[in-house]
């Protein structure tokens, strides 16, 4: 008669499932990783040395006239209305659209007794629009620099809205998994591979160094 089997794996056997284990969501975070992680190394490179990348952003400049049945409601109702913050009406946005050849959102603008700011920021550029209360006269400037600061400004998130800030947190995470899973796996290595901690190390000490050495 045989005796009841062991329910618990052999200790090589439970090394090899978890080695399986790590290897695969190593591979599957990696690429997931791969693009952002290229774009990212590409964009800090450009971002180190961005004062010896010269760019000459192209800035074009509008002016036009509202028509009187949009510029109505926006005349102030008394001399003495404070200062605010509120979307543009939409009527007023889409003929802004049309006419400038730039979407405008519902974003807020600063309203005073003369005039409408609307500020208009975006990755790699910039624009503005004010519109005169009182006459409806409408001004507009857009300033383009580049593609290379369109990236830039993608790698530190800036004025990218607020899916690229999830995506960006998202792909931070990816990358922690892509990093974990990689440090386990060198563990299971380690032993035959006596270099892999000294590397290792390196990779912690020379910003170390450097850091507390020349960075005043």
């Amino acid at each position: 008669m045989n005796g009841p089997k062991s329910a618990t794996p052999s200790s090589p056997a439970k090394r090899s499932g978890w080695l399986k284990q790590l290897h695969q969501w190593h591979w599957i975070s990696s690429a997931i990783c791969l693009i952002g992680m290229i774009l990212f190394a590409v964009t800090g490179i450009t971002l180190n040395h961005a004062a010896n990348i010269e760019s000459k952003p192209a800035i074009v400049s509008k002016t036009v006239q509202l028509p009187g049945e949009l510029t109505a409601p926006l005349k102030p109702k008394s001399a003495n209305e404070p200062d605010s913050k509120a979307p543009v009406p939409a009527p007023v946005r889409a003929w802004l659209a049309r006419e400038l050849g730039r979407a405008i959102d519902g974003r807020e603008a600063e309203w005073n007794r003369d005039e409408i700011y609307l500020a208009l920021p975006r990755p790699g550029g910039d624009a503005w629009v004010r519109i005169a209360r009182d006459g409806g006269e409408v001004e507009f400037e857009d300033t383009d620099r580049g593609w290379i600061s369109y990236f830039n400004d993608l790698h530190k998130g800036r004025h990218a809205g607020v899916a690229w800030s999830w995506f960006i947190d998202i792909f931070a995470v990816a990358c922690l998994l892509f990093s974990i899973t990689g440090l386990l796996i060198l563990k299971f290595h380690a032993v035959s591979r006596p270099s892999t901690w000294p590397l290792v190390g390196l990779g912690l000490v020379i910003p170390a160094l450097l850091a507390l050495l020349l960075i005043h």
